[in-house]
């Protein structure tokens, strides 16, 4: 019963809003350029649901591929942090500036550092880009949560650094891990759609062209639709993370 409640408040509460949205627009006859109704949008997803599910899937795509190489990146500099403090100083400084660098001012170099004949590559560095910081801050909290006691026992037993990384630090930063891959894998998203909308081209055929592309022609029927899509897709991805993060923290506790 209370699951039941959870899935219908939000549900009732989406009823009432777009309800209110389809009175005001009729009632005030709002042109359908500036604000189109409910219906309309519904209408205008109907007709290009093909479209902006393959926009949709090429946005993912370029965004789950930016997590991916975000994560082994970020995992594998947050390691070199834990062996040696001078790696340390060396390099949190340096991802601190990636992560207050806004990926728009780096999306001309980008697109010409990978050829204006492969966007899709820019694409997955931009969002690489701001998806690389939350991973590495949790990897970096993570690697230092360990137990003291812990710690002081494989100072006592003299193990080394990589040894102490792998067997103690490592297990300690799993909760961390997932949690900084849950947030980074929404801001890989995030990233995708305003690396596309930097890119500003055809030749990038991801959810924000579909949006440019109807802005042009003043179709905000299918410009919602299409924000429509990309709050289905975000929300899924959300859902998906949070079942493998509660997956992950049962197999955590359990070791």
């Amino acid at each position: 019963m209370k699951r039941l409640g959870e899935v219908l408040a939000p549900l009732g509460l989406t009823a009432v809003l777009l309800a209110v949205w389809e009175l005001a627009c009729r009632t005030l006859e709002v042109p359908a350029y500036f604000l189109p109704p409910p219906s309309a949008v519904a209408v205008a997803l109907a007709d290009h649901l093909p479209v902006l599910v393959a926009a949709a899937w090429r946005t993912l795509s370029t965004a789950l591929i930016a997590l991916v190489v975000a994560s082994l990146i970020a995992q594998a500099l947050a390691i070199l942090t834990a062996l040696s403090p001078w790696l340390d100083r060396a390099i949190r400084p340096l991802a601190s500036v990636v992560q207050v660098t806004p990926v728009i001012a780096l999306a001309p170099l980008l697109l010409i550092w990978a050829g204006l004949d492969h966007p899709d590559r820019a694409l997955v560095a931009m969002a690489v880009v701001v998806a690389f910081f939350p991973i590495f801050s949790g990897a970096v909290a993570g690697l230092r949560a360990a137990d003291p006691d812990l710690e002081r026992l494989f100072d006592l037993y003299g193990a080394k650094p990589w040894q102490r990384v792998r067997r103690l630090r490592l297990p300690a930063a799993v909760p961390f891990l997932l949690e900084g891959h849950k947030v980074g894998a929404g801001l890989a998203l995030i990233g995708a759609v305003v690396a596309e909308f930097g890119a500003g081209s055809g030749g990038v055929s991801g959810l924000a062209w579909q949006i440019q592309d109807a802005g042009a022609k003043l179709q905000t029927a299918r410009m919602i639709a299409a924000l429509v899509v990309l709050g289905i897709m975000g929300v899924a991805l959300h859902a998906a993370l949070e079942r493998l993060e509660r997956a992950g923290l049962r197999w955590w506790r359990g070791r």
